[in-house]
């Protein structure tokens, strides 16, 4: 599962600030001298990193085996499973141009979206029980969306905290017949 840590460490000398995941590193060192010098240095450990993290939390019963999709890149496509007249069975996200390992089961055929260059998730909605997740909303930058799943049930709307992040990953559990609880993690995502 990816995660995001930030430190923010001061003295009277020395300002430390430093941003962490598992997709990539990225640290800024600031020293302030005793004779006033300012010292930056930046450090990038791999080729992308995020920012701006903010974590929808999961909805529903929770039952399972817990997952986390994870991949490199900005998310490109996205697959949804589901058992017509009930709910989500699996969920599948491609990274650049990488499918991720599905989540949950396959059932049947899936109903797929691809996105546009530069297009991102930027909204995730959908219905929940105490068992499954019954509909899945894939809102995305451009105003499209995929909708995946049965409009019955408590009702759950995930977004960002900040306007330039985007979906990353999806956390929750699933259990032999579906997908039981749903989180969603956002971030803003820099390539080199």
């Amino acid at each position: 599962m990816s995660s995001l840590c930030c430190h923010l460490y001061v003295s009277p000398c020395f300002l430390f600030y430093f941003e962490e995941s598992s997709v990539s590193m990225f640290s800024v060192f600031c020293f302030t001298l005793p004779c006033g010098i300012l010292f930056i240095c930046v450090s990038c450990v791999s080729p992308a990193t995020f920012i701006h993290y903010s974590y929808s939390r999961d909805v529903g019963g929770g039952s399972g085996s817990s997952f986390s999709t994870e991949g490199e890149g900005r998310i490109t496509a996205i697959r949804v499973w589901e058992i017509y007249g009930a709910y989500i069975t699996g969920i599948q996200l491609r990274y650049d141009n990488s499918w991720a390992d599905v989540v949950g089961r396959i059932y049947d055929t899936p109903q797929e979206m691809e996105l546009f260059d530069g297009e991102a998730i930027d909204q995730i909605s959908g219905k929940f029980d105490n068992n499954y997740i019954y509909q899945v909303i894939f809102g995305t930058s451009r105003g499209r969306s995929l909708i995946v799943g049965q409009p019955t049930q408590g009702s759950f709307n995930f977004y960002p905290n900040h306007p330039d992040a985007e979906l990353r990953l999806l956390s929750g559990r699933f259990n032999g017949n579906g997908i039981t609880s749903l989180g969603a993690h956002w971030g803003v995502v820099f390539t080199h």
